[in-house]
């Protein structure tokens, strides 16, 4: 399985992160996200699902920053366009990103499930996309946390790939 993002300059395009149009940032974060193309799923593959994260946010926040997490994407959508985690239609169950933590005190519950784009405060990032391609749909529902997506996956897993996006500070 492989997974193809567009980078500019080896970085992940400005409109998808801290550098997006005004219009397509909301209460900081933001929220249009990027597309991604996959290809060589393998046979059998009844369902896709992805994970997006930051490892190099550890030491600014304590804890691997999750930006998206979707599950249930059809196989045969090897073209995930731009924007997708706001305006998919098919059967697609996005899990809760890092804004949820009660800790955080983000009240914006619009901003708690679905994408939210790299926003790195203090240098560049590597943000990390990995593609799970999976033996069954899910039992899962809209809004969960990643680890309810990880132990759903448990045994699941026919392939999987990742790759790494920088994005600027």
């Amino acid at each position: 399985m492989e997974i193809n993002v567009h980078l500019i300059d080896g970085l992940l395009p400005d409109k998808y992160g801290k550098y997006a149009p005004a219009n397509d940032i909301k209460n900081g974060k933001p929220i249009i996200s990027f597309p991604i193309k996959l290809s060589n799923i393998p046979a059998g593959t009844k369902s896709v699902a992805l994970t997006f994260t930051d490892p190099d946010s550890i030491p600014v926040c304590g804890f691997e920053w999750i930006h998206w997490t979707a599950a249930n994407i059809s196989p045969e959508q090897l073209e995930i366009p731009e924007n997708f985690s706001r305006t998919a239609t098919k059967s697609i169950v996005q899990g809760k990103n890092s804004s949820a933590s009660p800790l955080l005190g983000d009240t914006d519950e619009d901003l708690k499930v679905g994408y939210n784009g790299p926003y790195p405060p203090d240098n560049t990032h590597d943000y990390i996309l990995k593609v799970y391609a999976l033996s069954e749909i899910l039992d899962i529902h809209e809004g969960y946390w990643m680890n309810e997506l990880l132990h759903k996956m448990a045994g699941k897993v026919l392939d999987s790939a990742q790759i790494t996006l920088p994005s600027r500070a």
